[in-house]
């Protein structure tokens, strides 16, 4: 997989899934430009694989609009990585509070599609842009006492299905990746015993890690995935069927 000239944003960069994605997006070819609200952690990233760098924060529509004027040449591609995953688990559907709920929705599915909005006009300009969002196994199989996340993620998977309609007329390609629960810094706090369903539960037995998904990502982000536009990927090492 060859990802030479194709200009890809990855979000959520510093740590986790977008900085391993982004690491492997770099040794395939691609330019890239990563964005966090992690500043420190996402410039180390960027710095070391001769990327740029620019904060964001995807629950103020300025400084997601700041990040889309900073780019200044087209994209080819976005990894709308960036989500609230960390410490809002464990709680019943009926104990979770309106603050939880809201900040998660604020980031995880409005954050999603005013990145999307800023950006598609720089996407358009190059006439084989691509478009992946991370939703999650959690919104497929229906993960108890999780009720925030997997309602924002099924959002996410909504809104891939109805972007990819609205974006193919100019041949921009939408997908989605559902991954299974990853060996990552926000599932630390996820009880062992989950991690140990997962981990049984698949048809390749063990754990997932973000190496598993990278790959994947970058055909999606290639120019050969437009056939797949709409299409919502469980890359979960066989936990989920669809």
């Amino acid at each position: 997989m060859t990802l030479a000239g194709r200009h890809i944003l990855v979000t959520g960069a510093a740590r986790g899934l977008g900085e391993v994605v982004a690491r492997h997006l770099a040794d395939a070819g691609a330019r890239l430009t990563l964005a966090d609200i992690l500043e420190e952690e996402g410039r180390a990233v960027a710095d070391s694989i001769a990327a740029g760098f620019h904060p964001v924060d995807l629950r103020d529509p300025d400084s997601i609009r700041s990040l889309a004027a900073s780019i200044d040449e087209p994209l080819h591609g976005l990894f709308n990585n960036a989500a609230i995953a960390t410490g809002i688990g464990g709680i019943p559907f009926d104990e979770v509070d309106i603050d939880t709920w809201d900040r998660v929705m604020e980031v995880n599915v409005r954050g999603t599609w005013l990145m999307t909005r800023a950006v598609t006009p720089s996407l358009r300009q190059c006439g084989s842009g691509r478009i992946v969002n991370v939703a999650s196994d959690t919104a497929l199989w229906g993960a108890p006492n999780l009720m925030s996340y997997v309602a924002s993620k099924g959002a996410v998977m909504s809104m891939t299905r109805a972007l990819a309609r609205e974006l193919g007329p100019d041949g921009i390609g939408v997908t989605a990746i559902a991954p299974g629960i990853l060996t990552t810094e926000s599932t630390e706090y996820v009880p062992k015993e989950r991690h140990a369903l997962y981990g049984q539960g698949r048809a390749v037995p063990g754990e997932q890690s973000p190496e598993d998904v990278a790959g994947t990502v970058a055909f999606l982000l290639s120019e050969d995935a437009l056939t797949l536009t709409g299409q919502v990927l469980p890359v979960n090492r066989g936990f989920v069927f669809t």
